[in-house]
This record gives C-alpha cells, structure tokens and sequence, in this order.
C-alpha cells in the first residue's frame, strides 16, 4: 500500500465500495517504495479509485465504520509476490486485455500395475424360501477373492424361456442372502449370482432348476435315522432294506443317485410315499458298496442326505508263512497280509499250532496285530506244524496259511569239546531274534514284556526304563530262561510307562531292543 489511502481510512466507505477498490491497485502494479514508476501509471491509479468510490457509495447503504487500516513500515516486505513478480517478469498487460493463459502441467507417467484375476464363482447357491411373489437365496463366499477384496455380489433373474437377464441390484452388496420380490405367482425364474471386486467379475454360480414361484407350505428335511448317519455294513449276500423318512409340503420330488449317476434299477429297487423312501437290494455284493445320495426337492427348495453302504465278506488266508528260527523251547513265525481283505480292514490273525503226536490243532494267539510272533513254551521231543487265519469285521478268512515247514524240539545234549577246538569258534555276540513290541495295558494289571536273545557266552541281560537301569526293584521282575527275556511289571501305574530296553551284553559285544509301554486308566 501506499500514502495515497490514507485518506480512505478517515471517512470509511461501504463495504461494496472496498470490494471494487481493492483490485484496482493490481492493474496499476503499484511499485514499491524506493522503485520508479511507469510513465503515467500514476495519473490511472489516481483516477480509477476518486470515480469509483462515489459510485459505489451511491449504490449501497454505508457499512458500519471499521478501524483503519496500518499502512505497512517502509522496510515491510510482505507485498503480493504475485504482482512483484509478475510486473519484473513480464511486461504488465494492457489494462482490459485478458492475462496470458498458465501452462498446463506435464502429466506423470502411468506405472502399469499387474493385472489381478477376478475372483472365483460363488458356493452352495440355494434356494432357502418360495413365497407366491417371491423367494430368497442364500449362498457362501467364493474361495478365492483377490488382494482388494470383494464389492459385493450381484443378483440376475431371467424367465424361463427367455434370454434376458435383468439384475435384481443395480449396485453390489456384501449380503450372502438376498431376497427377489414382486414375482408373479406361476413363474419360473433362472437366477444366477456374480461376485464382483476390482479386478472383475466372476463366472455366475447358477442354480440346476429354474424356481417356481407358488408358496411352499413345508420346507423339504430328509430325517435320517441316527444308525444310518455311520457307514452301514452288510454282509455278502444280505438284503439291504432301508426306510428313510422325509417332510414337505407339496408333495416333494426324490431322487437317488449314486457318484452323481442314476441308480442301476436292476439291482436296487426304490419306492417312493409321500412320507418316506425305501431303498431296497436283494442280495448284496462287494460292488453295491459306495455313497448313495438322496435329494428332496420342491421347486428350487432342497435337502440331501448321504448313504454310506460297505459290503463285506471274510478276507483271504495270509500269504508266505515261514518258519524263521526254532531254539530251545520257542519257534519264531512270520507272514504277509492276505491278498484279499474282504472289503475291510484286517483286524488281526489266529495263530494254531499241532503236534505230530495228537494231530489236533490249538489256538495258541488271537488277535495278533504283527505279521510276526513267537510261540514258546513247546515241549521237547514234539513236532509242530503252524497255521494263521487272517480277521476282519465279517470273522476269520475260510482257509488258513500253513507253514511248510515243521519244528522239532529236541532236547539239548551237553557235548564235550576237545581242547584243539578254539574257543573264539564257539564264541558269539549277543543277538535279537524276537524283538520287544510295544503294549498298552490297563493301570493295576500286571503285563509282561518277552524277548529273544541268544549268543555265547550267554549274555548278561539288563533292562533300563526311560535309560534308566533297572535295579532291585521290588516292581519289576526280570527272567531269562532258554534265551527267553521276560519282565514283569506288577500293578502299573501312570508313572510306569515310558520306553523300556532290554540289553543283552557279553565279551564279545552288546545289543538292545526297546519298546514303548502305555498305561491307560480304568474306563
């Protein structure tokens, strides 16, 4: 500002007039103090503020009176930088001409972000309620919905009959649930629902049937009985007759259908009420076995069950028994599993033996869940023969494994050995021949745990629990007779379990097998 205002602020004017006097100055670009003036700028400046103001005054009442303004110090440099600069930059442009056009900024360069893949189809689209002008559905996220995440979904409809697909929301929503109304009753609807996220949309999750519109008075619910929601095991040959009852109202449709393909009719007989549906086969066998579904619809309303059926029958016999070792008064067996499993899982195997003198045949294991065992306490000067049946949930296979060959239990000779033999000969290491296998036992129920050693000079055996060694215990009772290790373990209790190692050492080394003992409580 300069020294010609001063006399504005003795008698103020309207606040119209201030409005229009102030940008009379910026045509001027009044220099600063100590800098010259263009020639006749001072003569426009002085004209322009002496014709207005009575003008303006004149238009409008006078504003209230306001304090006057401080003119600046000389020294003050907080004038428009805007005018200073505009008047040292370029020349001032003549008064009434429009000011130059500012340059537009360069625009910065796009990156190019990687393309995201839309999101996947919507899951488990269904139908929940079918009124007479309307229904709702209900449906589950996708599985995949990208980093941004998803906008919502986006419902169409289309008449039966038609092509023309009309959306039920102009706008995405984040609702699993969305409810059609204003139908008319008798229609069929199509209706398929997209998920849609920044990146896309995805493909339509449709439903099989269009929708019927008319009221549904019952909603379709199959009543499975509770023994049929586990897997239902029938022999080989057995009928099946299965009543499945259901509710609805109108009558509501069944189907069966088994790995999505219709029922074989010539096998299985279905009949169908209006309260329940009977699945029904004659004679059972190994191929009717498999999950059978059940459907009840009415309209575009459902419910599906599954049928677990297993056809069983006995397994077949072991396969490859052998008899492995035969010392003092113990033979040791083993075998593979049989070929066959009877469609179930092998529950175990029946180990008999038979001595050559009565030709009768004894039970001597039952359910023994290894491949391999060891039979003791044989009486000496008998022959054996051995045989395995294999188990499963329908009972033991129809023939059994026979070893081929026999063990004869002879008694053993103490033989004199001439000096001249070395003694290293008849030396040997400790050796396993029937490991430790690992047990559970109930708590207060005394268990045993057997081994076989053999090795010369007969090893010292020594049993650690948890590496611990055992000691004068009076818990534990530790036996060695013919190479057969034994220890009991009298009344155990939760602290008695752990890993326990037989160890068998003598001069000329040391083995170790181990096993691992549960204690369970009392049920």
């Amino acid at each position: 500002m300069t020294g010609k205002t001063a006399p504005a602020a003795k008698k103020p004017a309207p606040a119209a007039a201030k409005k229009k006097a102030a940008p009379a100055p910026k045509e001027g670009a009044a220099p600063k103090e100590g800098a010259a003036p263009k020639e006749g700028a001072p003569p426009k400046e002085e004209a322009a503020p002496k014709q207005e103001a009575p003008a303006a005054a004149a238009a409008e009442p006078p504003a209230p009176e306001q304090p006057p303004e401080q003119p600046p110090a000389p020294t003050d440099e907080s004038a428009p930088v805007p005018t200073e600069a505009g008047a040292e930059a370029a020349p001032a442009p003549a008064e009434g001409s429009p000011a130059p056009p500012a340059e537009p900024p360069a625009p910065e360069p796009k990156v190019e972000k990687p393309k995201e893949e839309p999101p996947s189809c919507p899951l488990s689209l269904a139908v929940e309620e079918v009124s007479e002008n309307s229904f709702t559905l209900t449906w589950k996220a996708p599985e995949q919905t990208g980093r941004a995440g998803l906008d919502g979904y986006v419902v169409e409809i289309c008449k039966d009959g038609s092509s023309d697909w009309k959306a039920v929301n102009q706008e995405p929503f984040l609702s699993t649930r969305c409810t059609v109304p204003e139908l008319s009753s008798g229609d069929k609807i199509h209706v398929r629902v997209v998920a849609v996220s920044a990146s896309g949309s995805s493909a339509p999750a449709t439903l099989e049937q269009p929708v019927l519109i008319r009221e549904i008075l019952q909603l379709p619910k199959i009543r499975m009985p509770r023994h049929l929601r586990e897997t239902y095991i029938r022999r080989v040959g057995d009928a099946v007759n299965i009543m499945i009852p259901f509710q609805g109202k109108p009558q509501p449709e069944v189907s069966w259908s088994k790995g999505g393909q219709p029922l074989d009719s010539s096998r299985i007989n279905i009949r169908t009420t209006a309260r329940d549906t009977i699945f029904y086969i004659r004679q059972a066998q190994r191929a009717d076995s498999g999950k059978y579904e059940l459907t009840v619809r009415i309209n575009g309303a459902e419910d599906k069950a599954t049928l677990d059926i297993q056809v069983v029958e006995p397994p077949g016999p072991p396969q490859n028994l052998k008899l492995v070792d035969v010392w003092g008064f113990n033979v040791a067996l083993e075998w593979t599993p049989p070929a066959d499993n009877g469609n179930a899982e092998i529950k175990g195997y029946r180990v008999q033996k038979s001595d050559k003198k009565s030709g009768k045949w004894f039970t001597v294991l039952e359910r023994c869940t290894r491949t391999s065992c060891t039979i003791s306490d044989l009486i000496i000067g008998n022959t054996y023969s051995f045989r395995v049946f294999s188990e499963n949930i329908c009972g033991l296979s129809d023939s059994a494994a026979v070893a081929s060959g026999v063990a004869h239990i002879e008694k053993t000779k103490t033989t004199y050995q001439p000096e001249k033999i070395p003694q290293r000969d008849m030396m040997e290491p400790p050796k396993f021949t029937q490991p430790l296998t690992d047990r559970t036992t109930t708590r207060g129920y005394s268990t045993h745990l057997f081994c076989s050693v053999r090795g010369f000079p007969q090893p010292k055996i020594i049993w650690l629990k948890n590496q611990m060694e055992i000691r004068e215990d009076p818990k534990y009772i530790a036996l060695i007779d013919q190479g057969v290790c034994s220890l009991e373990i009298r009344k155990p209790g939760p602290f008695d379990g752990g890993v326990y190692t037989c160890k068998a050492v003598n001069p000329l080394g040391e083995a170790s097998v181990d096993c691992r003992l549960d204690v369970k409580g009392e049920s």
